[in-house]
């Protein structure tokens, strides 16, 4: 039999250990470093629901039907940290408290309509929101009432603005359900200020609906943003 610190063949008598062999781990051992592992695994779980990835899930139906009540998003919160937020896309902000019905409901989420510099009208002689003079098609994601077919309005109410640098305007995609720029814009008589948030607000940018499974899908920014002008 080949005990701990022998050499095969090696005598069990008398038999020095081998050179370079370590001894054996002392069994138990992994129970003792368990707890460690555990910890950084903790530690790394927190780095990054802090830093990177966050699970939020959707309160209220503002955002119906690209994102329904309780559905599941992952949200990257680092990408605005080498970028900035662009039209089309779905963040997460930290609502300024005349937005919030409930004080302690402070993340929101809505899709950017018009960023710093943009000139944001509603509505041309087609009912649509324009931005730099560029109409908005935003039939793919508008809501769409499922009792009669009635898709929303791009908004109910008019406004024609500048998007102050820094700030961002945003619509939910249930327009007649939402909280966002168009309702700050009408409560405060056309302050465009507290109609718009601040670009340092931002949490991150909503990248895919994980749940439910058979509701998934990855965010893309609509095709209809991509022929919007920079501002002049």
């Amino acid at each position: 039999m080949i005990e701990e610190g022998q050499a095969p063949g090696a005598d069990g008598g008398g038999a020095e250990d081998s050179s370079g062999q370590r001894p054996g781990k002392k069994k138990g051992s992994f129970w003792k470093e368990l707890p460690i592992l555990l910890g950084v695994a903790i530690l790394v779980a927190v780095l990054v629901r802090t830093f990177v990835i966050q699970t939020y899930y959707i309160p209220s139906g503002s955002m119906e039907t690209t994102l329904e009540l309780n559905d599941r998003v992952l949200v990257n919160k680092l990408v605005y940290g080498f970028s900035e937020p662009e039209r089309g896309e779905i963040i997460v902000f930290t609502a300024p408290e005349s937005w919030r019905s409930n004080i302690e409901e402070d993340e929101f989420i809505k899709r950017v309509v018009a960023v710093g510099g943009d000139h944001v009208v509603c509505c041309d002689d087609s009912g649509r929101i324009t931005v730099n003079g560029q109409p908005l098609d935003e039939d793919d994601y508008l809501y769409v009432n499922p009792l009669n077919g009635a898709q929303d309005v791009p908004s109910q109410d008019d406004f024609d603005l500048t998007v102050p640098e820094g700030r961002l305007w945003v619509m939910g995609d249930h327009r007649q359900a939402s909280g966002d720029s168009r309702e700050r814009y009408v409560r405060s008589g056309g302050d465009v200020q507290s109609s718009t948030i601040a670009v340092d607000d931002v949490i991150g940018k909503a990248f895919v609906l994980f749940w439910p499974f058979d509701h998934a899908t990855w965010f893309s920014v609509p095709d209809t943003y991509e022929d919007v002008p920079d501002p002049s």
